[in-house]
């Protein structure tokens, strides 16, 4: 196995680090304790942990346990002080904050194969002011607030990018900064914003405190700080100043109107909201069926709570569909018409909320196959929130849902733009792939295909707009090494039931050609 982060190759197999072509000369120990930190970057380990691991419950002093670590943060270009990709937590242990990226295969030199993820070049800075929301640091004595703090963000999020005016970056690609130790100046670089905001929560007992600071990423200026204290019934409240002193900070480019349309409860019960923000901190641990389960139980707790939660009614409908794609369920009838029930009341609730209204869109024309009414939820996500992410890549695959390819590629550039670092990348890129397919250009497909892949080989999306690409731009042994492994993930799939596993095409013409190219490529009848 390969662990994959910044500039460098962690090779298992080979005890070996990589930095680009270069080894890097790691004592055994300290290729022990790099180990054991990438292994489980999911958590916290404690001295206890290292010491049981690394030296076997040998007595090991606190110094010496500090220089392996100091020693091991030198190897791959950390420091004690920096704490980027090692970050020591006071009383509690350590915790490799790194982006990592798993990889099979040997490391060694990089080749067209075997390449180590450049550094992401700068992007240009929109033509209004563009802010970042970073993950806020969880103050409390209880790890278990962590999903609070997330809620926190991600409701200041979604209020900030109701403003027409700005241009605000999604939450997944905002996240993929939590825990770690960030030069606000190259967040700046990379998600292509002008301006950061930071800050904490704490939460004891029935009292919220929140702080806030505005960075200029261009110059590290502090534009504003400041702190927000209240009780916990006034969380919204809390919420709402944050916004409006943000959005203060950065001009008079908003107008008053829009501040007043964004301040919204989204539930009366703070019981209620505490199940939906633990149910989004399941729901944002993509590609696990065992978190989906355990958020689409704590979204439907919320609704038990509060019959009138617009947005846990779209999240639950949402967790059905995401099910469906993975092939974790089985469209039967009943699943159809709870979907159908979960959407359309989230719709008729949440009228005038973009996520409420994206997350139904989906769940109705992927699960209910009612394409019309996805697509007109959609367009209607998008007047509300021109800055969602999540509507213009669910609003590209109604595009190629209608036939409509050529305003999908647009779609899916503009939810790429606004997030990222999505870990819905995967999706924006297969959607893009797909785009070129029903266009006709299918080397150009089949490029954004193994794109779609590069992340995740094991996408089966993926895997058959690259296995039909291939197929139809000439190009067989690639054909044919995509549909083996999707066969492996799935034997039962065959050309005669793709149609159950795909969209709702309006356009039999277009399903025609998915499997001819899939039936080329040797996906049996």
């Amino acid at each position: 196995m390969r662990y994959l982060f910044e500039e460098y190759a962690f090779d298992t197999d080979r005890r070996e680090l990589h930095r680009g072509a270069d080894v890097v000369s790691v004592a055994p120990q300290v290729f022990d304790l790099l180990d054991y930190l990438i292994r489980n970057r999911e958590r916290v380990v404690s001295k206890d942990n290292l010491i049981n691991a690394i030296w076997n419950g040998r007595s090991v002093s606190d110094a010496a346990l500090t220089t392996r670590l100091n020693v091991a943060r030198s190897a791959i270009g950390d420091s004690g002080e920096e704490q980027r990709l090692i970050k020591t937590l006071p009383r509690k242990g350590v915790r490799f904050v790194g982006q990592v990226r798993e990889a099979q295969g040997p490391a060694g030199p990089a080749t067209a194969d075997n390449a180590i993820e450049p550094p992401r070049p700068a992007l240009t800075l929109p033509d209004k002011p563009s802010i970042a929301i970073l993950p806020f640091t969880n103050l409390s004595s209880d790890p278990e607030q962590e999903y609070f703090a997330d809620g926190m963000v991600e409701d200041i999020i979604t209020a900030l990018s109701r403003f027409k005016a700005l241009f605000v970056i999604a939450r997944n690609s905002s996240f993929t900064y939590k825990g770690r130790a960030v030069d606000v100046k190259q967040v700046g670089r990379e998600l292509g914003v002008r301006y950061v905001l930071e800050g904490s929560v704490r939460k004891a007992a029935n009292r919220v405190r929140i702080t806030g600071q505005l960075v200029d990423t261009a110059t590290g200026a502090h534009l504003w700080a400041d702190r927000f204290d209240g009780g916990l019934g006034d969380i919204f409240d809390l919420q709402d100043q944050v916004t409006e002193s943000v959005v203060g900070a950065i001009g008079p480019v908003v107008e008053k109107a829009e501040i007043e349309r964004a301040k919204r409860k989204p539930t009366e019960s703070l019981d209620a909201y505490a199940l939906n923000l633990r149910g989004l901190a399941a729901f944002y641990q993509l590609g696990n069926r065992q978190a989906n389960d355990e958020a689409l139980r704590l979204f439907n707790s919320a609704i038990a709570l509060d019959p009138d939660f617009a947005s846990a009614y779209g999240r639950a409908a949402f967790c059905h569909a995401y099910a469906k794609t993975n092939g974790w369920i089985s469209v039967t009838p009943n699943e159809i018409a709870e979907v159908a029930r979960l959407a359309q009341r989230a719709v008729e609730l949440g009228k005038d909320d973009a996520i409420v209204l994206t997350a139904s869109a989906w769940a109705l024309a992927y699960v209910v196959h009612d394409l019309e009414a996805g697509a007109a939820l959609i367009d209607r996500a998008l007047v509300l929130n021109s800055n969602l992410a999540e509507a213009w890549f669910r609003g590209g695959w109604m595009k190629i849902w209608l036939g409509e390819p050529e305003p999908a590629i647009e779609r899916f550039a503009r939810a790429m733009r606004l997030s990222p670092l999505d870990p819905w990348v995967t999706g924006m890129r297969n959607g893009t792939a797909n785009s070129y397919f029903f266009l006709g250009r299918y080397d150009e497909a089949a490029s954004w295909a193994a794109m779609a892949l590069q992340d995740n080989p094991d996408h089966q999306p993926g895997l058959r707009i690259a296995a039909a690409s291939n197929a139809m731009a000439g190009r067989p042994e690639q054909a044919h090494k995509a549909v083996a492994r999707m066969r492996q993930l799935n034997p039962a799939l065959r050309v005669s039931t793709l149609k159950d596993v795909v969209g709702p095409f309006r356009r039999a013409e277009d399903l025609s050609r998915l499997e001819e190219g899939l039936r080329q490529a040797g996906l049996p009848e």
